[in-house]
């Protein structure tokens, strides 16, 4: 359930995912985009959103993603935008399909693989105990609330946090280590987050998910709102 991204070259294939045809008919509320924006940069500890060309631009600051801008749809200013910019590690995200943003871009833009917005409406189910060998490791403050996984030796097997943000718990760098998958941690990871939203009177989540990750989600009461798809272009190697 890693949150980093893997590029594409556009002449490669896209692939196909269950209901997809569906899913690309599916339109963002601005609203939940803005909010999940704004949160993803206080998880983040960087510049806060502000809009620009109809959706928003983030200085990240990182060096391989110096800014990023995020759209709620398919908006025309996307194809102006995109031909105007022509250094790398600028990000073009929008909540459409892979597609019908490559459609708008020049070619030097670069498609990444699929995520997926998705949103929590109810509570979860409930979790399974942490399986022997495995402890929790939460800490809390007023805006950033973070759940560990650990081994009896201290290792970080899962994490994720959530940043509450307007009313909505928005999580973010949710994972299972390779070596720790297929025992319960992410469930048990989720649900910890989700109470500690509750306690905070908030029962509303949103997210952005990989393709492993959907699946998870899924089976916890998430909901798909929307696809949502990243165009970079990269420095030469």
């Amino acid at each position: 359930m890693s949150t980093h991204l893997n590029a594409q070259h556009p002449s490669q294939q896209y692939l196909r995912y269950p209901e997809e045809d569906h899913a690309a008919s599916l339109q963002a509320n601005p609203e939940l985009v803005g909010r999940w924006l704004k949160g993803w940069a206080l998880a983040r500890d960087t510049a806060q959103p502000v809009a620009a060309h109809g959706g928003w631009r983030v200085d990240v600051g990182w060096p391989e993603q110096k800014a990023r801008y995020v759209f709620p749809g398919l908006l025309p200013d996307i194809a102006e935008l995109a031909h105007s910019i022509n250094e790398p590690w600028i990000f073009l995200k929008t909540c459409t399909s892979a597609a019908a943003l490559q459609a708008m871009l020049p070619a030097h833009w670069i498609i990444q693989r699929p995520g997926y917005m998705m949103t929590l409406a109810a509570s979860m189910p409930e979790a399974p105990d942490l399986p022997a060998g495995y402890k929790l490791d939460i800490a809390l403050t007023q805006s950033i609330s973070t759940v560990r996984v650990l081994t009896t030796e201290d290792e970080v097997a899962a994490s994720g946090r959530i940043v509450l943000v307007d009313g909505l718990a928005i999580y973010d760098s949710i994972e299972t280590q390779a070596a720790h998958q297929r025992r319960g941690l992410g469930r048990v990871l989720m649900k910890q987050l989700e109470t500690i939203a509750a306690e905070h009177g908030i029962h509303g989540g949103g997210l952005v998910a990989t393709p492993q990750g959907r699946a998870l989600y899924a089976s916890l009461g998430w909901e798909l709102h929307s696809l949502y798809s990243t165009a970079v272009i990269q420095a030469p190697a």
